[in-house]
């Protein structure tokens, strides 16, 4: 009668429970490259909690021999546990011993060198520069390798069923939902939705959380627009909008936080009830604001959302330190693999107060049509996970989760310690005709120096700039994202998705409060007379040193006037005209 998960349904319901077939246990393989990995690093402090991958009886396929997936999972060899990375060039590794006596703590990240030779070898082998971890991580190659084996040699199903199939999947979904509680430590009480990205889990609580006249949906200036986004379903039902300004550098001021928040609390229990929702990390400004905010709103009698898509790749979430109501994350930003999988981390409690607009396949018991009777399906986290789940990719999620957390630890110090570097030294640069800067860095600058591992950085790893010319006007964005692909490097440019974010790195609030309900982002650009955007540089999982040498040493190009003028002239020579 409905399309709820057919396992779920108890024997009552048609099946003589005398006479049902007993379901045998499937259990899947734990993959020795994930063990070895896991057990390999003692420093990892998560690693220990996370589920453990269990047997599975796989039929042998004759294709892949023992000793096959051994030679494929083998260790890294001996000459990748180095502590100075393989850099060719002669200038670039007297850049890594200066920079070493600036960063000595720098080599004890070693380990994540010995990955990027094993992992992401590809990068090198291409000679590609990769710095737009915020738009996306690079997947590691022994991911692919694992999940492809597991998939080649074992049977999925819908997991709307109760084949033998079907409860693969759905022990592997199980598994993942585990292996998410696990990795951000949530206590008992949260569930876990899974979603396309953390842009559908946001879009979850927005369209139903029971929004009304009196309530407030408060939110900082610098978020993704799909935290803005919720402003609209906030809107139609009668609650206020409210925003906290950003600073200059981005993120928002903990007082004036503190005071938007007090000012729209709900008054009485009988009031409707409000939403806080924070941005854990810009993805342009690269500021974090404090996860204490969470706990502050809460006092004041608000429900809380944390948007973590871009705090989740490099830093400690612990859920039990921060019993945030919900939490969206993408996993693709966190390990690259697989795209199109994220998470709503939710309290259970909270989402039994959710509303939602509509129903689906999987998300009720008993649909009576025609009539309006509706019956959601018994488990809380099946209602909001609308159809099929993507089975076929999650047994990768609990793989990259594992595989993220042998390596989180030492990511602070590593990217904190390249992207001081990267700052410091795109700063000195200048203009070889004026002796003026060749950038403006417009992000938050690190103020903390990490100096051990498992230590938590002040900021992300985000560099957001403009190139100048020597006149001192900006370089369109266009340009400097031709001239980088020509050096192969891969960043990006533009708003990021962060309206609020960009106008205050830019110093365009006062026109982005003016603007015209019918605005296009054109017009924006040809009133103030030119592209709107920055440049984005962003550091992540495989990031070394190699990586922040090349960018600085484009960036070097653009203020040498005979190179920036060629690439100018053969940039022109594709275009019409330029897009202003």
């Amino acid at each position: 009668m409905g399309n709820s998960h057919s396992h779920s349904r108890s024997p009552s319901a048609g099946l003589d429970s005398h006479h049902a077939p007993t379901a045998p246990v499937i259990h899947r393989k734990r993959s020795s490259a994930f063990s070895a990995l896991t057990l390999g690093c003692t420093s990892a402090p998560y690693a220990a909690s996370l589920p453990s991958y269990r047997e599975y009886p796989f039929r042998e396929d004759h294709s892949f021999s023992d000793r096959d997936e051994k030679r494929s999972f083998d260790p890294p060899p001996l000459y990748a546990i180095s502590t100075t990375p393989d850099i060719i060039e002669d200038a670039a590794a007297d850049a890594y011993k200066a920079f070493l006596k600036e960063y000595p703590q720098y080599p004890l990240t070693w380990i994540v060198d010995a990955l990027r030779r094993c992992d992401f070898a590809r990068l090198d082998r291409n000679g590609e520069t990769y710095v737009d971890y915020m738009g996306g991580s690079l997947y590691p190659e022994s991911l692919i390798r694992v999940h492809n084996v597991f998939l080649q040699r074992s049977i999925l199903g819908n997991t709307h069923s109760v084949s033998n199939t079907s409860q693969l999947s759905a022990a592997c979904a199980t598994e993942a939902r585990q292996a998410v509680l696990s990795f951000f430590r949530a206590p008992p009480g949260y569930a876990v939705v899974f979603t396309a990205n953390a842009t559908g889990a946001l879009k979850l609580i927005g369209e139903s959380f029971p929004f009304g006249v009196g309530s407030a949906y408060v939110l900082g200036a610098d978020s993704h627009n799909s935290v803005h986004g919720i402003r609209q379903f906030a809107k139609r039902r009668g609650a206020e909008v409210c925003y906290i300004e950003s600073t200059d550098v981005g993120g928002f001021d903990v007082a004036e936080a503190k005071a938007v928040l007090s000012r729209h609390r709900p008054r009485g229990k009988a009031a409707p009830p409000s939403l806080f929702a924070m941005t854990g990390q810009s993805n342009i400004s690269n500021s974090k604001n404090p996860l204490s905010m969470i706990e502050f709103a809460a006092s004041q009698g608000y429900y809380t959302l944390l948007d973590a898509a871009a705090l989740a790749p490099t830093s400690v979430i612990n859920l039990s330190e921060t019993p945030v109501d919900a939490m969206a994350v993408s996993f693709y930003k966190m390990f690259g693999f697989p795209t199109g999988v994220g998470a709503l981390v939710v309290k259970e409690s909270f989402l039994a107060r959710l509303e939602r607009p509509w129903f689906a396949g999987g998300t009720v018991d008993v649909v009576q049509a025609p009539g309006s009777v509706v019956t959601p399906t018994a488990e809380l986290h099946e209602r909001f996970e609308d159809g099929t789940i993507n089975y076929l990719n999650l047994p990768a999620i609990t793989d990259g989760l594992r595989f993220l957390s042998a390596y989180l630890p030492f990511l602070p110090l590593r990217l904190s310690s390249l992207t001081r570097h990267l700052i410091t030294s795109l700063s000195e640069l200048r203009h070889d005709t004026t002796g003026t800067p060749v950038v403006q860095i417009l992000s938050r600058r690190p103020s903390k120096v990490v100096k051990s591992v498992g230590e938590q950085s002040d900021t992300g790893s985000v560099v957001a700039l403009l190139f100048l010319l020597p006149s001192g006007q900006m370089i369109p964005n266009s340009f400097v994202e031709y001239a980088a692909s020509r050096h192969n490097i891969s960043l990006r440019t533009g708003c990021m998705c962060n309206p609020g974010g960009a106008a205050s790195l830019l110093g365009l609030r006062d026109a982005m409060a003016a603007l015209p309900c019918d605005a296009t982002l054109r017009a924006f650009e040809q009133e103030m007379g030119r592209e709107l955007g920055v440049v984005r540089i962003s550091l992540g999982l495989a990031s070394d040193f190699r990586d922040v040498w090349r960018v600085i040493q484009f960036a070097k190009s653009m203020g040498d006037e005979a190179a920036r003028t060629a690439l100018w002239d053969e940039w022109l020579a594709g275009k019409t005209g330029l897009a202003f």
